[in-house]
């Protein structure tokens, strides 16, 4: 049995450079089948790339990628039939209505019929604005088009980039139980997403990657249980002080400024034992202006990346399983289209 079985979704070692930048650096996921896993990393860490190499629209320089239980790689675009993506921002036909754009997609690829695209409409709540052009739509009824666009195929693993990016706060909560119900159905739901708050009420495993390399995964509840975090606030002129006198309780490495927070340090620690930060400070004449406790995935996702380097935008992508549809010539036709049965 090999290290992979029973996972949706595996890579490992997987490497990519554009240049002398390094965007992964030896990625391994394993994602089971049948959850809802939270990708998260800060700007730059190569989360959209990985989205691109999963989906063929750009090929690993070292390592493999598994995706429901079989290799994936150049030759087998075919199989993206099985899976469904938003990478990013979704582009569609701006004067074509939503369901038109829908019927346009559904022709390119596996047989879909048009009760399904009906399902997907009613699904993502765009039933009543079906036969409104897609110029009219505002960018959450865009994004909701693009998950019923990702689910034309009634794909096994969907693959989400951002899916919340536009959606007010009833359109994130429909979504949130849209998504658990395909997870429920035995339907995996592999979301990459900034949205920390969401992704803790959403998540059944948690990955976290930092400069191209995976950090921690898990399930939430576990990560959550076995990383407490105490954050404490100092005067800027006794942070070094506070750091090495902290390091003494939590562990080389245990203690992390808060990015974009002065005076803030973050320590791995049990937040029951807060009360020995505040101590072990005091005792050496640091007193404290603010003290923390929690065991919520913001605090552990700042602690685990406060030190890797962020990045730019890695670009924007439309996925979907299906051949490449080719556009209208001009400015205004869709970009970004995947195609999951011809060649890149």
């Amino acid at each position: 049995m090999s290290g992979t079985d029973g996972l949706a979704l595996a890579t490992r070692g997987l490497e990519k450079r554009y240049g002398a930048r390094v965007a992964l650096a030896g990625l391994d996921l394993s994602v089971p089948t049948g959850v809802v896993y939270g990708f998260l990393g800060p700007n730059g860490a190569g989360k959209t790339t990985t989205m691109r190499l999963l989906t063929g629209l750009i090929h690993p320089d070292a390592g493999t990628i598994e995706l429901l239980g079989r290799p994936f790689g150049r030759r087998d675009r075919h199989r993206l039939f099985e899976v469904g993506a938003l990478i990013e921002a979704p582009s569609f036909y701006p004067y074509l209505s939503g369901r038109e754009n829908l019927r346009s997609l559904a022709a390119t690829g596996a047989h879909t019929s048009d009760r399904r695209v009906e399902e997907l409409l009613e699904l993502v709540g765009l039933r009543d604005r079906a036969k409104d052009k897609v110029q009219g739509y505002s960018l959450g009824m865009k994004q909701r088009l693009g998950i019923a666009a990702a689910l034309l195929s009634d794909p096994r693993l969907l693959l989400l980039d951002e899916p919340a990016n536009g959606l007010d706060p009833a359109g994130i909560v429909a979504m949130r139980e849209t998504l658990r119900h395909l997870a429920a159905t035995g339907k995996t739901v592999f979301i990459s997403s900034h949205v920390l708050g969401e992704i803790q009420q959403l998540a059944d495993v948690v990955g976290i990657i930092a400069a191209g390399r995976l950090v921690r995964e898990g399930p939430i509840e576990e990560l959550l249980e076995g990383e407490g975090v105490v954050r404490v606030r100092v005067a800027s002129t006794e942070l070094e002080a506070a750091t090495r006198i902290l390091d003494g309780l939590a562990g080389d490495g245990g203690v992390t400024p808060v990015p974009g927070e002065a005076g803030w340090l973050s320590i791995r620690f049990e937040p029951g034992r807060a009360a020995d930060v505040n101590r072990a400070l005091a005792l050496a004449g640091v007193y404290v202006s603010g003290l923390e406790t929690g065991s919520d995935l913001e605090s552990l996702f700042l602690a685990l990346t406060a030190d890797a380097p962020s990045g730019g935008s890695e670009g924007t992508f439309f996925g979907l399983g299906g051949r490449r549809p080719e556009p209208p010539s001009g400015p205004s036709g869709p970009t970004g289209w995947l195609g999951g049965g011809g060649a890149t």
